[in-house]
């Protein structure tokens, strides 16, 4: 019987995700490229099978690159996991992996948030409520007086 593994949740501070952006920028950059190519990828593989059950019954000629073509596919596929395993490994959630889209886990008035930030943001500088999402972010301007201040995030030790 396998035993369960509890994982702790890491939380960021605005400074500490802020500090770890050259690197989440660096592999949100090759997860988007990825991506795109999977997909691309996916879709010429799709319209290769529509083709191909439309001529059933006529040799295939390419049966050989169709398993070679799948075979990278999977390739590629391993390779955009291994960028979200990156991720988790760091503690950090991938939200959309097409745009880059990331989620920070933090603390604020002792309850868990997310810090947001999306491939070709500068920098940290949203935050929402776990189940609010894209749509629910909220500002880290300093001066806005009507939410939370940047201090206010707080991480582990």
């Amino acid at each position: 019987m396998a035993k369960e593994q509890r994982v702790e949740r890491r939380h960021y501070t605005v400074e500490q995700a802020n500090h770890a952006l050259p690197l989440v920028k660096a592999i949100a950059a090759d997860m988007v490229a990825k991506f795109a190519e999977v997909k691309e990828r996916k879709e010429r593989l799709d319209r290769i099978r529509r083709n191909k059950r439309a001529k059933e019954g006529v040799e295939d000629f390419y049966a050989e690159e169709m398993v070679e073509a799948e075979s990278q596919l999977e390739h590629e596929l391993e390779t955009l996991q291994g960028y979200i395993e990156e991720f988790s490994d760091l503690g950090i959630e991938v939200k959309d992996a097409s745009r880059g889209l990331v989620d920070f886990c933090s603390l604020l008035d002792g309850r868990e948030v997310y810090l947001c930030w999306l491939l070709g943001e500068e920098e940290v500088g949203h935050w929402h409520e776990l189940d609010a999402g894209f749509a629910g972010r909220q500002s880290l301007m300093a001066g806005s007086s009507s939410g939370p201040q940047v201090e206010d995030f707080q991480g582990d030790k």
